[in-house]
């Protein structure tokens, strides 16, 4: 997801969505240790878009407008 989606959402659906990324990555991290994971980049991608999402939250805790 781009922050720009993230900074459409209200921050109640944004913490939602961070908690099914976390679900989501430790999931992945699961996977990668029983040598199951065949699509090893995704972890990356969850990992910033969980990144973007709390930037988000930050910036309207802050008062930022982007």
């Amino acid at each position: 997801m781009k922050a720009k989606e993230f900074r459409n959402m209200t921050t109640a659906e944004i913490e939602e969505k961070i908690n099914s990324l976390k679900e989501e990555l430790f999931n992945l991290r699961f996977q990668l240790a029983t040598g199951q994971l065949e699509n090893t980049a995704r972890i990356k991608e969850v990992r910033k878009a969980i990144a973007k999402a709390k930037t988000v939250i930050r910036e309207r805790e802050l008062g930022i407008r982007q």
